[in-house]
């Protein structure tokens, strides 16, 4: 199991962590409303345009009828499956786009910065089961926590 890992080491000295060295890696892409709510999926493989679309539709299936995302310019927010899907739905779903790279605007990078910096903070994994564990596991800490999404919101300015 993970577990919080000491890195002390004598003044001068850079700590070493020995843990395997592995290209495995989990994606996830997730959505945040101003209720603070916080929905996740998460994969063993990068997302391609059909896994947004999917995730698309469960944020429809979850939330409602009409949707307004804001996200960020990575390519697969541009993806032709994801712009049928988009152009399908017509009103169901607004998008509004942020610059090419703006994390200064978006209200998700305080989700990954509370995940990376504080849930997960000094974790290492030595599989991919046990980080997909641990991740799930600081998921539901942070669900617990809607005003604190909810800051992410208003400190991004919406």
């Amino acid at each position: 199991m993970a577990g919080a890992v000491r890195s002390y080491a004598p003044r001068g000295q850079t700590p070493v962590l020995r843990v395997p060295l592995t290209h495995d890696h989990l994606s996830v892409i997730s959505a945040i409303t101003a209720q603070g709510q916080l929905l996740v999926t998460v994969q063993a493989r990068a997302f391609k345009g059909a896994d947004v679309v999917r995730f698309l539709k469960h944020l429809l299936g979850q939330l409602g009828s009409r949707l307004l995302i804001i996200w960020d310019g990575a390519t697969i927010h541009h993806d032709t499956i994801v712009n049928g899907f988009l152009a399908e739905e017509g009103d169901r779903l607004c998008v509004e786009q942020l610059p090419a790279y703006a994390p200064d605007l978006n209200p998700a990078e305080g989700v990954w910065d509370q995940l990376k910096y504080v849930e997960l903070k000094n974790v290492t994994c030595h599989n991919q089961p046990e980080l997909r564990y641990v991740l799930r596991l600081a998921i539901a800490r942070l669900r617990q926590k809607p005003d604190l999404i909810c800051r992410f919101i208003k400190h991004y300015g919406y």
